[in-house]
């Protein structure tokens, strides 16, 4: 059965029309989960709902626990992943508030845990095609129906932070090709595919970044002002895709999403880490021996 986890971005702290809410604190042994995952039904489909940045946005950018968020997921048996999250703009024809549907990811990060495997449990997975394909058809369906501005397909340049870019930096990140940047899809997308989840990236744009000759420097208090009426959307956006999933959600991903894992472990099983085996029961415990997980 599917299972919809929504990682709810800046201005996006909280969802609507959950029947048998109720709020679960999971604990991972990865660390602190960002805060109480709300759980419920939307549209048939059991939903597990929860804002990155924690409640009242006590969370930077670099201070969130990535993998205890995904693991914390995958423990409640999460499924598919709907990432919102606000951005910037590098491109004219995308406007603050347009959505933009990610399909590609520059991973400029430098200072977080990128991975759930390391020294004495190895693994590599595949991030050609880091986002679900399946997952984004039903994303673009429920968009047409709600008539909302949605741009299928992108590059998401994923930025350390916090501070916004230098114009140098915006226009080296367009010359590249990129076509929105923000500070939170990396590593979630990585170890969301460690964890095979099928994920998928809405997202919102907020700004034109620092480019744009005819818009100022980022300010906070204009992108709050858009991130309101972004937020508003995306909580509709949810509520559409959710009986879709639960309508069309096939025994297992027809991208492979589900079984990135069936070739990845490259340490040999009698050299493995048991003690990191350990804390892989959820992420990896599908590839992982009875004994190991």
């Amino acid at each position: 059965m599917a299972v919809l986890g929504v990682l709810g971005g800046s201005g996006l702290y909280d969802i609507d029309g959950l029947e048998d809410r109720r709020a679960v604190a999971v604990e991972s042994p990865w660390g602190e989960v960002s805060d109480e995952i709300v759980t419920g039904r939307l549209g048939g489909l059991d939903v597990a709902f929860l804002p990155r940045h924690g409640r009242g946005h006590r969370l930077a950018p670099g201070g969130i626990d990535y993998r205890a968020n995904i693991d914390a997921l995958k423990r409640l048996g999460v499924t598919d992943i709907l990432s919102l999250s606000a951005c910037g703009s590098f491109r004219e024809e995308l406007a603050p508030g347009t959505f933009v549907l990610v399909d590609q990811f520059i991973d400029r990060t430098f200072a977080r845990e990128k991975s759930f495997f390391g020294n004495g449990l190895v693994a590599h997975v595949s991030m050609a095609e880091p986002v679900c394909g399946r997952l984004g058809d039903l994303v673009v369906q429920a968009a047409g129906a709600l008539g909302l501005a949605l741009h299928r397909g992108g590059t998401y340049l994923a930025m350390e932070g916090p501070q916004f870019s230098s114009r140098a930096e915006s226009e080296l990140y367009r010359s590249w090709g990129c076509d929105v940047i923000g500070m939170t899809n990396m590593p979630e997308a990585k170890l969301a595919r460690e964890a095979e989840i099928c994920y998928a990236t809405v997202a919102m744009v907020t700004d034109y970044d620092c480019w744009h000759d005819d818009h100022g420097a980022v300010e906070v208090a204009t992108i709050v002002e858009v991130l309101n009426r972004n937020a508003d959307a995306g909580r509709a956006l949810v509520k559409a895709v959710a009986p879709l999933l639960a309508a069309e959600r096939p025994a297992a991903c027809h991208k492979g999403c589900d079984h990135a894992l069936d070739h990845a472990l490259i340490t040999a099983p009698a050299a493995r880490d048991k003690g990191l085996a350990a804390k892989l029961d959820a992420v990896a415990g599908r590839v992982l021996s009875p004994r190991e997980s």
